[in-house]
């Protein structure tokens, strides 16, 4: 995760000069700002986009504090942070949060005012890609049909694999807004964040209450990879994608498999722009391929 020497600090402020040498001095600090979710949606570019602004410090590595390492206590959470000075937000992003059902609970007991953001992305997609991903690690594993199905020639969807579950973002919306209000939770486009990462970029600093230094010098589009890559405007180093891992080729699904998934997360689809008060338009999207 290469964690070293990453501060894309603008030199030419003292903030950005106190940004850069943050590591020696400051203080650690619970996190003010969390990405919680979602998997396969879009969590490590946009963390290593905000990142690039040298008002936010954020630890590279998942700290998986809330649902898996909770009982080490929140001093250990707090030393896995980076130091920050005055004016400097603390971050971490973990993206399986949003579907843990105590944190949103944990979440709240630390700090009730915190802003959340989740990066959302087509379901489907998102199912295929987190397949992939583990596809990868065990090609031994069945084929994405046999798993998304209880019963193939019903047409009955396995809604207890993670892959498919995940995508049920009004389900995993409801548990948080038992705590949160919606006007403290950021909803991301993964979508978006590829078409125009600097769109996207600018809600998240207005959101985080920062000032919009992330901008659309700091992205140029890969057309191998497929995705926008940071660049450092003010120097000439070479532009830092995504690793391998990112933007995997996905395995063919047969068509009939993708249009029943399609029907299975259109209700929940709909239920979740409604709670969200926003239209991510993915059945949008499916019509015009």
């Amino acid at each position: 995760e290469e964690l070293a020497g990453r501060r894309a600090a603008n030199g030419s402020s003292e903030r950005g000069a106190a940004a850069a040498s943050t590591a020696d001095y400051g203080e650690k600090k619970l996190p003010q700002a969390l990405i919680i979710g979602v998997k396969k949606g879009g969590t490590r570019a946009l963390l290593e986009a905000i990142r690039v602004h040298p008002d936010v410090r954020a630890v590279g590595i998942e700290p998986h504090f809330f649902d898996r390492h909770y009982d080490k206590g929140l001093e250990w959470y707090r030393d896995v942070m980076p130091k920050t000075v005055d004016g400097q937000i603390t971050m971490e992003k973990t993206p399986s949060y949003f579907v843990t059902n105590e944190a949103p609970k944990r979440i709240h007991s630390m700090a009730k005012d915190i802003k959340l953001i989740v990066v959302v992305r087509n379901p489907v997609t998102r199912a295929i890609s987190d397949y992939t991903q583990t596809l990868s690690k065990k090609p031994e594993i069945p084929t994405f049909e046999v798993l998304a199905f209880k019963n193939r020639t019903l047409g009955l969807i396995d809604a207890s694999w993670s892959a498919i579950r995940i995508g049920i973002y009004a389900l995993h919306l409801e548990n948080w807004l038992q705590y949160f209000p919606l006007s403290q939770i950021l909803f991301v486009s993964g979508e978006r964040l590829i078409v125009d990462p600097a769109g996207e970029m600018a809600k998240v600093q207005d959101f985080l209450g920062l000032k919009r230094v992330v901008t659309e010098k700091h992205f140029y589009f890969n057309k191998t990879k497929g995705f926008p890559c940071l660049k450092k405007p003010e120097d000439s180093s070479a532009p830092r994608c995504l690793g391998k891992s990112k933007g995997r080729t996905h395995p063919r699904i047969d068509p009939d498999v993708i249009h029943r998934l399609r029907k299975f997360y259109k209700p929940f689809n709909m239920m979740f722009y409604q709670m969200t008060g926003q239209d991510f338009q993915w059945e949008q999207e499916e019509s015009d391929k």
